[in-house]
């Protein structure tokens, strides 16, 4: 039994990204918008795959890509099954790729903090410069005579 990390396996999921891949850019769906196949995960009796993808646009575009993918998974499966010397064709379950979400909201994170940070430093560079721009008091040194002199 295949591993899912031996080279067999590598080669297995890279082979049916590639024709997920290829194949979905022959669909004529207007549904499927700024679609990205990212990987897959195939079963080691070679008979499920799970494909990851990643789609740009609003939430009614991706959840439109969604039901396009599982509408044209019978075509995706036959085109697996013609152009692979695979014993089985696979059948394919679409997913969401979490990485991409979980990459946008790291990146937000960053930004903020930086904006945060630089900020910060605005704020110390005010008050930096108005700290060295005030003129040191006059010290007042009573004198002999009961009045005060400034140095």
């Amino acid at each position: 039994m295949a591993r899912q990390n031996s080279p067999r396996m590598r080669k297995v999921n890279e082979l049916v990204r590639e024709i997920v891949a290829e194949s979905v850019l022959d669909l004529k769906d207007p549904r499927i918008g700024f679609l990205t196949i990212t990987g897959t995960e195939t079963s080691p009796d070679l008979r499920h795959a799970i494909v990851y993808y990643s789609v740009m646009g609003t939430d009614d575009e991706k959840r439109e890509t969604a039901d396009a993918l599982a509408s044209a998974t019978p075509r995706l499966q036959r085109e697996i099954g013609s152009q692979s010397k695979l014993r089985y064709t696979p059948k394919l379950e679409f997913r969401v790729d979490p990485a991409i979400d979980e990459g946008l909201k790291i990146n937000q994170m960053v930004k903020d903090l930086s904006e945060d940070r630089h900020q910060k430093s605005d704020v110390r560079s005010q008050e930096s410069s108005l700290l060295d721009s005030k003129e040191p008091d006059a010290v007042g040194i009573p004198t002999s005579d009961g009045s005060e002199s400034g140095l």
